[in-house]
């Protein structure tokens, strides 16, 4: 009985099993995925630092926005955004395109639609590599 147990076989399929879930464990720990620069969120935003956010009002209708600056930095490992969005209003659906200026500025045209200081809520800004 105690020698089909260990037929030479069995062992070696067994041995041959073992060795091949560890080099399939090895392979899959060894995927490292990098640091991207993408994220959203109300809070700090993984891959980006938000800094010098600065209002433009309408300077005939002040209770308009017309603009919001700001800086942009990758954190470490990120590369710098090509793609930038801000959201004003959080009940709202509207995203504001953003253009970049000198690294790191970026500046959001916010006239259309035009959004009014009453209605902005939130600064959420979408960054994408």
């Amino acid at each position: 009985m105690l020698t089909r147990l260990f037929n030479p076989r069995l062992v070696a399929a067994l041995v041959l099993a073992l060795t091949l879930g560890a080099i399939s464990y090895g392979f899959a720990a060894a995927n490292i995925v990098p640091e991207s620069g993408a994220g959203d969120g109300q809070g700090t935003i993984s891959g980006y630092t938000v800094t010098n956010v600065k209002y433009t009002l309408n300077t005939t209708n002040p209770a308009n926005l017309d603009a919001v600056t700001f800086d942009l930095a990758p954190t470490a490992g990120a590369s710098a955004p090509t793609t930038v969005k801000v959201k004003l209003v959080s009940t709202g659906s509207t995203y504001y395109t953003c253009t970049a200026g000198v690294a790191p500025s970026w500046s959001c045209n916010t006239t259309s639609p035009a959004v009014t200081t009453v209605a902005a809520n939130e600064l959420r800004v979408i960054a994408a590599q």
